[in-house]
């Protein structure tokens, strides 16, 4: 997919261990949570435009391996979280939030899905952020989280989304905040 050289992967093992070779960027959201992210938008914006194809599933699994998994094997702690995916309601066949959710899987970390939803499934993609602004997700809770909370999603770009998010699960109860990419990287 990205060299076009022959692999049994769609993306061969050389571009994921050199081209898909995290960075961790790190910033924090309005509320003084940190969001890390691992990519620049510039970077994988081919794959990450796969998210609502086929390949997508194929493609978002490889992302999630080579950033989001790593970063669990990494991770220690006494306490174990929470990982909640936004909105990780299948469309396409599967979830690309609950794929990234999914890879958190450790000892201290325990995917929890289909507990945050939207109401509201407007594509914010290209959207100014007075549109996000105008028109929430309107997010609700499905499932009861029972531990503190790592918010999960592919792309953060005004922050509204995540924003919302932790109003409704509660500041104090979101420890950190996961993204492949925040737009405010270029």
């Amino acid at each position: 997919m990205i060299c076009e050289a022959i692999s049994a992967s769609h993306i061969c093992k050389v571009c994921q261990e050199h081209i898909l070779e995290p960075k961790l960027y790190r910033r924090k959201l309005h509320n003084n949570i940190e969001l890390l992210s691992f990519y620049k938008y510039e970077d994988i914006k081919k794959l990450l435009h796969t998210k609502h194809t086929d390949v997508g599933y194929h493609i978002f699994n490889i992302l999630a391996q080579c950033s989001i998994k790593r970063f669990a094997t990494e991770f220690t702690s006494e306490e174990v979280y929470n990982a909640v995916g936004i909105d990780d309601h299948t469309r396409n066949g599967y979830s690309h939030t609950a794929i990234l959710t999914k890879a958190l899987d450790s000892k201290s970390i325990k995917p929890v899905y289909g507990g945050l939803r939207a109401k509201s499934h407007l594509s914010y993609s290209g959207k100014s952020k007075s549109f996000r602004e105008k028109n929430p997700r309107k997010f609700f809770l499905r499932k009861k989280i029972t531990k503190d909370i790592i918010l999960v999603d592919d792309i953060v770009t005004t922050g509204t989304t995540m924003r919302e998010a932790i109003e409704l699960l509660g500041e104090d109860r979101v420890v950190l905040a996961l993204a492949l990419v925040d737009m405010s990287k270029k």
